[in-house]
Formats: structure tokens, sequence, C-alpha cells
């Protein structure tokens, strides 16, 4: 996978946090950095990593993501609701 650099400029105290919390989870600043916007992006419906290597955008990435948590309100499949 090819890398490009970028210039970022932050809040020294972002970047302090920044680097506790890689070091907590035994990455560098920037692979942690990476790690984080791969999960936004994919949170957002704007990064599929089954693709062609190419990030998911607008409203088809977002409709063709699937919710796998079941709707606590509804019952098992098929039946229909009891009406008290």
């Amino acid at each position: 996978m090819a890398r490009e650099s970028f210039l970022l400029r932050t809040d020294p105290r972002v970047l302090e946090a920044l680097r506790r919390w890689a070091d907590d989870e035994l990455r560098s600043v920037n692979g942690q950095l990476d790690f984080l916007l791969r999960q936004a992006l994919r949170r957002a419906g704007r990064w599929s990593e089954t693709g062609p290597g190419e990030p998911a955008t607008g409203m088809a990435a977002r409709d063709s993501q699937v919710d796998s948590k079941p709707d606590p309100n509804s019952g098992p499949a098929g039946a229909d609701p009891v009406e008290g």
C-alpha cells in the first residue's frame, strides 16, 4: 500500500494525548492516527475494506450499509405485535 505524507497542525495537548494513547496500544503516533482515521471513515460509511481500495462515498455507500443490531422493539421475525 502506498503512503503519502502531509503536514498536520494540531494543539499540543491533542498531540500529547495522542502520544499517550498510541503508547498504550503499542502503536506509533502515525499508526494510531491512521487507525483512528480509518475507524472514523468506516463508521461514517466513507471507507470500505472489501472494495477495490477506494473509499465509499455518497448516499449509495450509506444505503448499502446494513445495521447488524436487531430492533429491540420488534418481536420475533414474522410475528405481529399484540395490541392490548
